[in-house]
């Protein structure tokens, strides 16, 4: 497994986001430093990814690693770096863009959008042993997208007000053509011939053209899960994945689960009831013909992963999971440190203080 995450840079004094990423970069670049941190669509933001991971623990070593670096040269530029899903109160016409030729490329595609995308989320890659197994794991997974919509759930402010979603974030997303559920393709045959239907139609150039909420990434032979909030901690989202690598361990070796269309016959309204109502959503499974909600869901999954967990040296990540759902997720804090001060300022700089809290 290995993580991404989107984070956002903020003005010390007012606490809007700030046009830091290049300064950033240009400073980390003359530091050692495990994983990746790389440029995002707007100089708001920036993106870390760690290598590859089989143990949780090796995960969330080298994420408080990567931090520690980041968290060590913002501070001399005067910037906060924060998790959360989107910034509160940012204004998208204030953005901009990066100058790099995939940014720009999307700007001159997307206009107003790609601004707009100035959203933050966690993606979680998962290692698939070939291209059917990716493509099965890919629709297996899609059924539990509303657990990990709602564990991450950390956008609940967006343009200065409370939107009444937990993610907020994912609204942005479901702008963009070629978003939402993959199609119902089972082989990497298929998935190819489909693929090429797109590019000769000059609708796609690569798999980044497709921003579905799992999509196979062949050239790391994973799939990428990529409706995660990112989390206000680094820690949380070494919990996040583990629980995704335990799932799909699950999904794999024991597959409990028919692969069929019938599959996502309820996916568009769980995904709505995640990303509104967070773990109190509703969740319908129309091929067992039942309804109980996110939060059930997910306590009655971490019982079937025990098993797997041990396997593989996360059951302390699953316990990270279940404390989500029976204390609250981010978003539920967010909105608990609003309510302190009705500012959402200070809202932000505790965000940031939360990120370099175990630092």
């Amino acid at each position: 497994m290995g993580v991404e995450l989107e984070l956002q840079l903020v003005n010390s004094r007012d606490c809007d986001l700030t046009r830091a990423a290049s300064d950033l970069l240009s400073q980390v670049a003359k530091r050692a430093h495990p994983g990746e941190i790389k440029p995002e669509i707007t100089e708001s933001m920036i993106e870390v990814s760690t290598g590859v991971h089989v143990r949780y623990d090796t995960l969330t070593q080298e994420l408080r690693a990567i931090r520690g670096v980041l968290l060590e040269v913002a501070e001399k530029l005067n910037v906060g770096v924060c998790g959360g899903g989107a910034h509160p109160f940012q204004h998208w016409s204030d953005r901009r863009i990066m100058d790099a030729p995939r940014m720009k490329h999307v700007s001159q595609l997307y206009g107003y959008l790609a601004k707009q995308f100035t959203v933050f989320g966690q993606h979680v890659h998962i290692g698939c042993p070939d291209g059917d197994a990716a493509l099965y794991l890919l629709h297996a997974v899609s059924r539990y997208i509303p657990h990990l919509i709602a564990l991450s759930a950390a956008s609940p402010y967006y343009q200065g007000v409370d939107t009444a979603f937990e993610s907020s974030r994912l609204n942005a997303v479901f702008a963009f053509p070629l978003s939402g559920r993959a199609p119902f393709v089972q082989t990497w045959d298929d998935f190819n011939a489909y693929f090429g239907k797109l590019s000769s139609a000059g609708i796609v150039d690569s798999m980044k053209d497709f921003y579905w909420d799992i999509r196979p990434k062949p050239e790391f032979g994973t799939i990428e899960i990529r409706v995660c909030d990112t989390p206000l901690t680094v820690e949380r989202a070494a919990a996040l994945a583990a629980y995704a690598q335990a799932l799909a361990r699950w999904l794999l070796v024991e597959r409990p689960h028919r692969i069929a269309e019938d599959l996502y016959l309820a996916y568009t309204y769980n995904r709505f009831q995640a990303c509104r109502f967070g773990l109190g959503g509703e969740f319908v499974d129309p091929v067992a013909g039942t309804r109980r909600g996110i939060g059930e869901e997910v306590l009655a999954t971490l019982e079937a992963l025990a098993v797997h967990a041990r396997e593989l040296g996360s059951e302390a990540a699953l316990g990270e999971i279940e404390s989500i759902v029976r204390q609250g997720n981010d978003a539920r804090w967010m909105r608990e440190r609003f309510a302190d001060s009705r500012s959402l300022p200070d809202l932000v700089w505790r965000q940031v203080e939360r990120l370099r809290a175990r630092a």
